[in-house]
């Protein structure tokens, strides 16, 4: 179910969890800033997910929120993610949402990386 984004961060979501050691997960990647992990549901060949280790519920909390040091730290682990994976060529899709309308599930941050094949259109449109 979609989340609202302006509610307080919720320190029980699976992501605060899988931070704390609480849930396990595919770690890809890790540093002072961020977090990746393979998606337990891929969408696509390679789909992997970027959080920040900060506390923040959207790319809006984090834009708002976070240090110029936390926000380029973690910008950073997104492209040291992508680029691990080989992704640069051909190309790969970065995705947040956030929002009843993003369709955001989960109330902490987190980047989408998708990549491994061609990814056809940009937004799903309903028929």
């Amino acid at each position: 179910m979609p989340i609202d984004p302006t509610l307080p961060y919720d320190d029980n979501n699976i992501f605060a969890k899988i931070l704390s050691g609480e849930i396990p997960s595919a770690k890809v990647y890790e540093d002072d800033w961020a977090y990746a992990l393979e998606d337990i549901n891929p969408q696509a060949e390679i789909h992997t997910l970027v959080i920040p280790k900060g506390r923040y519920v959207s790319w809006d909390d984090f834009s708002a929120k976070a240090s110029a040091e936390e926000i380029t730290g973690f910008v950073r682990a997104v492209g040291e993610v992508a680029r691990a994976k080989g992704l640069v060529e051909p190309g790969y899709r970065l995705m947040a949402n956030i929002g009843h309308h993003g369709g955001q599930e989960v109330p902490h941050l987190h980047v989408h990386i998708f990549g491994g094949q061609p990814l056809g259109p940009m937004i799903w449109r309903q028929k």
